[in-house]
């Protein structure tokens, strides 16, 4: 969320697996180091990918840490496209690990020779050889998008867990990798009817600057793949999100017997359309299968999506190339036969015949080129055939439905006048100066650096917070354009009426980009940064919507290369006389509470003889904080607190292995399990409770037992050390000793003991006097003064009895709500009750604000939201607001 964050310096993530080294440089005669064949390394395995794996996923920022998971789908998808699978499973995991089931023939287990006498199973070679697959000649997969033999080594290779377990010719085999190396043998652990591979893996937190996975940005190319595979099932869960109103994990199923025709469905979904049914072509010439679907609408943007055995090709190709090529050409053919040129001076461009065009374009060949290892541009030179195809296809279309054809062709001249409309539009606004740069906008406060990267644009709703913010910014760098009231919706307006509104030319003039396809211009933006600072109220997002309306539809550019920004104020403001603090987020805020609540009081807990106070109780509450997180996600699969403490009682662990295998190799720990469920049995009125049985399938044993709604739950390996139980697991094996009901509160006494309310209120002065200067909690104050007054305050509370909590829960709520006693507690929504100097502090501050970027993660439902929400449709935006009605937070009435 937060930007500013440095990119991290691979050559110094894992000094482990880096290459040796010698112990000196190798100097020559002249004293300068030399170069001679000591100085060649030879990288081996999986080593190169470590050292340099940019090269080989694309990045390690967000972009190359989904990639991961686009490289195992995609070996799922293949075993589809080979007829051998049906369905594939996506799990993201609280720990953002991710889970990839599918029910493929399995990855092979016999051993493969590799030379010298030395062999190795087969699935260890795929594992952790470059180069080695399945995918080098056609036998095995006709069509595929693995062809380097990389992928998904490179993903164990750049994982910290890696696990692979595969069902095949009635067994099931396991092993585990770490940073690419396995750490066990391949296991044949029992028997199993099933067939097929399951990978979990876990990023390596040294190699990734970014370890958090993006559910929309997985959701869109797992939706893109159901729709390029007809039939296939494919369904993505989070198990970080869970839905208020079932209490299940967030999933989302993509399944489409129409294929792309479905898709282009989709992605016209509440727009106005020029023909009811996609245009739908398909033809195999050769090896090479093409595919393509089309369908207008009233719209002016032009969306396109290509892809080249199932692998979006977001750089276009020669596939692209060659259907953009012959549909222009061939609506002009089209337009001159029906007659339909008359007025119209010249040919249309293909600008005008891609005008509100829908299409997506996916070919399948054997052997594609691609431009690197992430395969964002197809070199095949399948051209002329794609050409030929859609002018034979289309052209018949046209023949066959010449209404049709006269609605698109029509729809292309009302483009070409409105261009030329546009231009004349243009160059009448650029000589009253509103868009040749020369003229900046008058209530402009720019900034006086000029170089565009060091700068800094604030777009603030108002005059008058726009006015504040002048005066907390940093006139070096940072330049605040105020906007007076909403600007005009542009979705809904044409483009000349979009240039004659007043903020949104004084928005263009002041990037300095110019607007539209001819005339816009990346290397023209001023400003670096563009930042959005509204309230956030209801007229706050409304204003950011239309802004965001705006840069998505006519600027996309902007946000695509990472320019736009919204600012985050501060959630929470806490006040205390005269002094007051602002609070980022939830997180900080229960550590501010926490923090004060702890001065002077002491938590005993067990029989009363241990206890906690200070710095050592202000650290428990903080991990007590952590694992009740963790506990509330755990306690999903059991919906029982008793249950979930029970295991974690039983099995917790500490060390990197938080619950153990061997744990459930034998039943003994499942028979205690067992004896303390009978024991809750009458309380929770459990149907029934199971004895320990074996699993044949994975050798461990498991205990079932039926609750009081009649679920089958169950205790076992696989469940204990799911990713959400290893994290509250880990936490509880830290903090178990001091987890003893029932928890004793009290305050220590310290200092002079004294009820004097005048020196009570003196160190609440001073408190106030020191926080506000920054110092945490400390008083700096000579002996006999303020500092003897606070321990006066805190010897007021010592005569108190203890407060008594029966859980660690009641403990946390209750020291919470003693930090917010005595302090005004606002959650913060806007800027109008801010200073220049608080604005600045909170807000402005390169060294203290936060700032959200906005980010294209998934073009098709970007496109759907604002059409919902800002289009001419209106049923389709009163049904969004009643299917999201239950799931708003903080709002305005």
């Amino acid at each position: 969320m937060a930007t500013e964050t440095p990119l991290l310096d691979l050559q110094q993530t894992d000094p482990t697996n880096a290459p040796e080294t010698s112990a000196a440089p190798i100097t020559s005669e002249t004293g300068k180091p030399s170069y001679t064949s000591a100085n060649i390394k030879i990288l081996e395995g999986l080593e190169a990918v470590r050292l340099r794996p940019a090269m080989y996923i694309g990045s390690t920022t967000e972009a190359g840490l989904h990639h991961l998971v686009y490289e195992v789908v995609d070996n799922s998808v293949d075993e589809a496209l080979a007829g051998h699978a049906t369905r594939i499973d996506c799990i993201i995991h609280v720990d953002n690990s991710i889970t990839v089931i599918d029910d493929g023939r399995g990855i092979p287990v016999d051993m493969k020779d590799l030379g010298n006498g030395e062999q190795m199973p087969a699935v260890q070679v795929v594992l952790t050889k470059l180069h080695a697959g399945g995918k080098f000649d056609a036998s095995s997969y006709k069509v595929s998008g693995g062809l380097h033999g990389v992928g998904v080594s490179c993903v164990n290779a750049l994982s910290e867990e890696f696990d692979v377990e595969i069902w095949r010719d009635g067994h099931t085999w396991q092993q585990d990798y770490s940073k690419g190396d396995p750490i066990s043998e391949l296991r044949q652990v029992g028997v199993s009817q099933k067939r097929g591979t399951k990978i979990h893996f876990l990023p390596d937190k040294t190699i990734f600057s970014v370890t958090e996975y993006n559910y929309d940005i997985l959701a869109g190319r797992l939706r893109q793949l159901a729709f390029l595979n007809k039939g296939i099932l494919i369904t993505l869960t989070d198990q970080r999100v869970t839905d208020a109103k079932s209490g299940d994990y967030k999933l989302a199923e993509f399944k489409y017997k129409g294929g792309i025709e479905e898709f282009i469905r989709h992605l016209n979904k509440g727009k106005v359309v020029l023909h009811e049914k996609p245009i739908y072509m398909e033809a195999e010439r050769g090896q090479l299968v093409m595919e393509i679907a089309l369908q207008y609408n009233d719209a002016y943007s032009e969306t396109v999506f290509s892809f080249a055995n199932n692998i979006n090709t977001v750089d276009g190709g020669t596939h692209l190339s060659g259907f953009r090529t012959s549909l222009t050409r061939t609506i002009n053919a089209a337009g001159q036969s029906l007659g339909l040129f008359k007025d119209q001076k010249e040919a249309l461009s293909g600008d005008d015949v891609r005008e509100g065009l829908v299409a997506v374009v996916s070919v399948k060949l054997p052997q594609p080129q691609f431009e690197g290892q992430t395969k964002g541009k197809l070199n095949s030179d399948i051209a002329g055939q794609v050409q030929s195809f859609v002018n034979e296809r289309l052209g018949v279309f046209f023949e066959q439905n010449p209404q049709v054809a006269k609605k698109i062709i029509n729809k292309a001249i009302d483009a070409s006048r409105a261009r030329e409309a546009a231009r004349k539009a243009r160059d009448l606004t650029r000589r009253k100066g509103a868009l040749d740069g020369g003229g900046l906008p008058g209530k402009l406060a720019d900034c006086s650096e000029r170089q565009p990267d060091r700068c800094e644009l604030y777009l603030v709703e108002g005059e008058s917070a726009g006015g504040t913010a002048k005066q907390g910014r940093d006139r070096r760098f940072q330049a605040i354009l105020p906007l007076k009231g909403k600007i005009l919706n542009v979705e809904k307006a044409r483009y000349d009426k979009m240039l004659g509104h007043e903020e949104i030319r004084a928005m263009i003039t002041a990037l300095g980009t110019g607007i539209g396809k001819d005339d816009f211009s990346l290397e023209k933006l001023r400003y670096g940064k563009l930042i959005l600072m509204t309230d956030a109220d209801v007229d706050g997002s409304h204003i950011r919507t239309l802004l965001l309306t705006f840069f998505f539809r006519h600027m996309l550019e902007l946000i695509k290369r990472g320019h736009v920004y919204i600012a985050q104020p501060p959630l929470y403001k806490i006040k205390k006389g005269k002094f007051e603090q602002y609070v980022k987020d939830d997180r900080d805020f229960v550590k501010v509470m926490v923090k004060r609540a702890a001065d002077g009081m002491v938590v005993r807990y067990g029989d009363g003889k241990e206890s906690l106070e200070g710095a050592e109780l202000t650290k428990f509450m903080g991990s007590l904080n952590e694992y009740l997180g963790f506990f509330d996600k755990a306690d999903k699969r059991y919906r029982n607190d008793q249950v979930t403490t029970a295991v974690a009682q039983l099995f917790a662990n500490e060390g990197k292995e938080p619950a153990k295998r061997s744990d459930f190799e034998t039943p003994d720990k499942l028979h205690e399990m067992s004896t303390l469920l009978q024991g809750m049995q009458r309380e929770f009125q459990f149907k029934s409770v199971g004895e320990p049985v074996r699993d044949e399938e994975h050798g461990i044993w498991s205990l079932d037992y039926t609750d009081a709604q009649g679920a089958v739950r169950r205790i076992d390996y696989t469940a204990v050390s799911s990713p959400e139980m290893r994290l509250m697991l880990g936490k509880y094996a830290i903090i178990r000793e001091h987890l003893k009901p029932p928890f004793f509160v009290e305050y220590a006494v310290k200092g002079a003991a004294t009820d004097s309310k005048a020196e009570i209120a003196a160190a609440d002065e001073a408190e106030e006097a020191a926080e506000t200067e920054g110092v945490n909690e400390t008083i700096a104050a000579a002996p006999g003064t303020a500092t003897e007054a606070k321990g006066a305050k805190r010897n007021s509370k010592a005569g108190q009895d203890p407060v008594e909590k029966k859980t660690a829960r009641e403990l946390f709520e209750y020291v919470i709500e003693q930090g917010k006693k005595e302090y005004q507690v606002q959650r913060y929504k806007g800027l109008g009750e801010m200073t220049a100097e608080q604005l600045w502090e909170t807000t402005m501050d390169p060294e203290r604000r936060t700032l959200l970027q906005v980010r294209l993660e998934d073009l098709v439902e970007t496109d759907k939201i604002f059409t919902t929400l800002m289009g001419e449709d209106v049923e389709s935006r009163r049904r969004f607001i009643e299917e999201n009605a239950l799931d708003v937070k903080n709002l305005d009435i």
